[in-house]
């Protein structure tokens, strides 16, 4: 504890000490200690989890409080046959998807205009550009990895949730279907609209890049 009574947060290179087993078992015992150190070690990457899912810096903080509170209270539910990280990711990403539920902003939206197009031999209609980088060599890259999220941000947000959940956070057809409350059939063909639309999006910034 400091001079104030109060106990200290652990060091930041002190984080790494604390492996899943240890937190879990602190988290069940009640330990403030373990309690501090996992909001610590998880609070980073699920805001920008639940910043992705609802475009909004306020509600994605709130996220992600409500998030931290179900854990706790779920903790003794928790089974070490998967990762810490990977439970709590399904926490926030569903308390996003509720959130994003609630705000009624989930809806189909229009994705038409954003798909390519085709001329009357089923051709697609493009326009000129000498070459047009492959997906891993763009989120190799930052800048245009924040491009890729920005323009994804642009979709629908039935197309863009679905592309989110299965190509950025990297859920299964399966787990993305649960979570949406969909068929996996109908995930399928979002995810293929939504990447169609998306590269479309992408081309004009992109052509050209070397």
């Amino acid at each position: 504890m400091n001079d104030s009574g109060k106990r200290d947060y652990p060091a930041r290179e002190a984080l790494a000490d604390w492996s899943d087993e240890r937190l879990v078992t602190g988290l069940k015992a009640g330990d403030d200690l373990a309690a501090e150190t996992m909001v610590r070690t998880h609070s980073g990457w699920m805001l920008a989890v639940a910043r992705r899912i609802l475009k909004d810096d306020a509600l994605a903080e709130d996220c992600v409080q409500e998030a931290f509170f179900n854990a706790f209270q779920k903790i003794s539910d928790f089974e070490a046959q998967s990762r810490l990280k990977t439970w709590l990711h399904s926490i926030v990403v569903n308390q996003s998807l509720m959130k994003l539920r609630a705000r009624k902003r989930y809806q189909e939206g229009v994705i038409d205009r954003m798909l390519p197009e085709f001329d009357q031999n089923a051709c697609r209609i493009e326009g000129p550009w000498t070459y047009l980088a492959a997906p891993h060599e763009i989120l190799e890259r930052e800048e245009t990895r924040q491009l890729v999220l920005s323009k994804i941000s642009e979709l629908p947000d039935s197309y863009r949730t679905v592309l989110l959940l299965r190509d950025i956070e990297e859920m299964t057809t399966r787990e993305v279907a649960r979570a949406l409350r969909l068929s996996e059939e109908n995930v399928k063909v979002r995810l293929h609209r939504a990447r169609s639309a998306l590269k479309k999006l992408l081309e004009p910034e992109l052509r050209g890049l070397t």
